[in-house]
């Protein structure tokens, strides 16, 4: 029987999770990832006030000097899609050029792909340990020397955090231990590091408030404590498939909640991310009667509108098994009888971050419940395809 059916009547399926005997999570290998998506609340504060502190303030306009020509956003995996979700933040409070480029990329395609400079390349990294990541910044700092480097890192241990000491070039801002996830999915990892780069914008008008924070915060807990149940009672039933959607920055977190899902079901749910937008143009066809659909929808109403287009039309049109809904005033033709509106009351935040950091910790949460249902192991889904780290490979040079 799966442990997700192991509740009393009364009580909440997180609840009767997290009231489970640490050796019970720890056999049942959820332990880590469970603690990790639950601490995210609490862990975005401290990272705020981390981002507000003079130290930290000091580094952050340090990197980014008088004005930076361009700004690329680094990481490989989920820390990629973190810079996808950055970009259209950052270029729109910065006002210069913001773009977001796998390190992987960089590394094989740097010549055609990286802008002419000078500029800051961001590294988003939870270790700092991946071959990429140290690779990437030590060949710029040999080829292009004219890039500032900013190392935003959970890991005050890992290669990218004690590589460049030395070099002026270099700036690293640590985040708390607590983020360095040990789960092998990225959870508050993700949010955090996300959090982490907004600190780029602390002296602009487009700056994180500590109201924005709270408000994510109490949003995100809300929806731990009384709409879960309906993602837990979602996830038991026979999803093969699943779609999320997002525009603009939350297409960053659509991408990071299709990865999710993959990661923690072991590839037994296929996954894919597209724009509301661009749905329209052939992924719709991905959608099947076993298709789950989350939608993170845009705090913007004008956005919002063409949002909540595609998702009627694909209630007319019958397609899929149910939709998540992600956002608020939602109008109430949109969701229909099988799907689940989850409302973290986040819309009147002057910027959409908050929503975004609900979007993605539902997804989170979906993938994590999925894996539960099918017998998995949250912690360590993959069986030993995947590790947290990804394994030593050869670095043969950024393409010149």
């Amino acid at each position: 029987m799966s442990i997700l059916h192991k509740k009393t009547k009364d009580e909440s399926m997180l609840d009767a999770l997290k009231g489970q005997p640490a050796e019970v999570q720890q056999d049942a290998g959820y332990a880590d990832t469970l603690q990790e998506i639950l601490q995210q609340p609490a862990t975005w504060q401290g990272t705020f006030d981390l981002l507000r502190g003079a130290a930290a303030r000091q580094r952050l306009a340090k990197a980014l000097g008088s004005q930076p020509g361009h700004v690329v956003l680094t990481g490989s995996g989920s820390s990629m899609y973190i810079g996808e979700t950055l970009a259209p933040l950052l270029q729109s409070g910065l006002g210069v050029p913001v773009q977001a480029i796998a390190a992987g990329t960089l590394l094989t395609h740097g010549s055609s792909v990286l802008p002419p400079g000078p500029g800051l390349l961001v590294s988003l990294a939870r270790s700092g340990d991946s071959p990429e990541s140290a690779g990437v910044v030590s060949a710029l700092l040999a080829h292009a020397p004219a890039w500032r480097h900013l190392v935003i890192t959970c890991n005050a241990n890992g290669k990218l955090a004690t590589l460049y000491r030395d070099d002026p070039r270099v700036t690293v801002l640590v985040l708390d231990e607590r983020t360095n996830d040990r789960s092998l999915v990225m959870t508050s990892s993700f949010t955090n590091l996300l959090l982490g780069g907004m600190g780029l914008l602390n002296d602009t008008r487009a700056a994180l408030t500590a109201n924005d924070v709270t408000r994510a915060a109490s949003g995100v807990q809300r929806i731990f404590d009384t709409q879960s149940d309906a993602l837990a009672s979602l996830a038991q039933r026979d999803i093969t498939s699943a779609v999320y959607l997002g525009s603009g920055a939350a297409f960053g977190a659509a991408r990071e909640g299709a990865l999710k899902m993959l990661e923690m079901t072991g590839g037994k749910v296929v996954t894919l991310a597209e724009t509301f937008l661009g749905l329209r143009h052939g992924p719709m066809s991905f959608i099947q009667p076993s298709t789950v659909i989350v939608a993170l929808l845009s705090p913007d109403p004008a956005v919002r509108q063409y949002e909540c287009d595609v998702l009627r039309e694909l209630s007319r049109k019958q397609l899929g098994m149910a939709k998540i809904v992600v956002g608020d005033d939602v109008p109430a033709d949109v969701p229909g009888a099988t799907d689940v509106c989850i409302t973290p009351s986040v819309s009147r935040s002057d910027t959409e971050m908050p929503s975004i950091l609900a979007g993605v910790v539902v997804a989170q949460s979906l993938a994590f419940f999925r894996c539960l249902a099918l017998g998995g192991r949250p912690d360590a889904p993959s069986q030993g395809v995947l590790t947290r780290v990804v394994e030593d490979f050869a670095i043969h040079g950024v393409s010149q």
